[in-house]
């Protein structure tokens, strides 16, 4: 008979402060923290190991001001183990919450300021996997098993530090990956350049990205839906990528007018 494990217990504590300065500015600060268990099959993990995470938010914001100062941070330990003891990882980043997907991905909400992005972290390890800047979709590419892939869309910011994403035609880089590696990658061009800076702008344009399933066809079809924002001259379009034997099939691609697709490398 397998002995039984002594019980662990371990307390975190939550604050909450409100200040005012001499200015009259109030500001608050939070800290919140939360615990959380796995359930087994993570990821790079034992197959039947559950992990304990903490997640731990600490935010500061004037309010009355636009964004605020905030850091998600999780930590995580197999299930058992003692939480006083080095975790397996510690990963930090800026972000206002963050969340478990699908038992295999960690999602941080990035966007502090007026513009919303995420990040997309292994649960197993705490490795960073990609960047997007609408929400994460998961999708099973198999009916007859659960195969599960991720896609994302990253619009370069003006700061990039990549030297070919600061073309004058670029638009967007979509993500096409699993649970422990990016598989794909794509990068989104325009052959008139003030079109390209409207519609990889975050201001400017609204984009959608959707999976479609089709009764009679095996493979899933990513949809990317852009339209321009008033007051622009109206342009929209739908940009599709079939997904067959596990990749983006670019070379039958739908794309509108002047734009094009081609596989893109880090």
């Amino acid at each position: 008979m397998k002995k039984a494990a002594p019980p662990l217990n371990t307390e975190s504590v939550s604050t909450f402060r409100f200040t005012t300065g001499a200015d009259g500015g109030q500001a608050v600060e939070i800290r919140n923290v939360t615990y959380e268990v796995s359930a087994t099959n993570v990821p790079g993990r034992p197959p039947d190991e559950r992990l304990l995470l903490r997640k731990t938010i600490r935010s500061k914001e004037v309010l009355g001001d636009i964004g605020k100062e905030a850091t998600v941070t999780l930590e995580s330990w197999p299930l058992g183990e003692d939480p006083r003891q080095k975790p397996l990882y510690t990963l930090t980043a800026a972000g206002a919450d963050g969340r478990v997907l699908d038992n295999a991905l960690f999602v941080i909400s990035r966007g502090l300021e007026e513009t919303n992005w995420w990040s997309a972290y292994q649960l197993g390890s705490g490795r960073h996997l990609f960047d997007t800047y609408l929400p994460v979709v998961g999708f099973s590419i198999s009916r007859e098993t659960v195969t599960t892939r991720y896609v994302g869309l990253e619009l370069p910011p003006d700061d990039t530090r990549d030297v070919r994403l600061k073309q004058a035609n670029v638009v967007a880089v979509l993500i096409y990956a699993s649970e422990d590696r990016v598989i794909r990658e794509a990068l989104v061009t325009c052959d008139d350049p003030k079109r390209a800076a409207l519609l990889r702008s975050y201001a400017d344009a609204t984009r959608t990205l959707s999976v479609l399933e089709d009764a009679n066809q095996p493979e899933r079809t990513l949809k990317l839906h852009f339209s321009v924002n008033y007051p622009s001259p109206p342009d929209s379009g739908d940009l599709r990528i079939p997904v067959r034997n596990d990749d983006l099939d670019l070379a039958h691609a739908q794309l509108p007018a002047r734009l094009q697709v081609a596989a893109w490398r880090r």
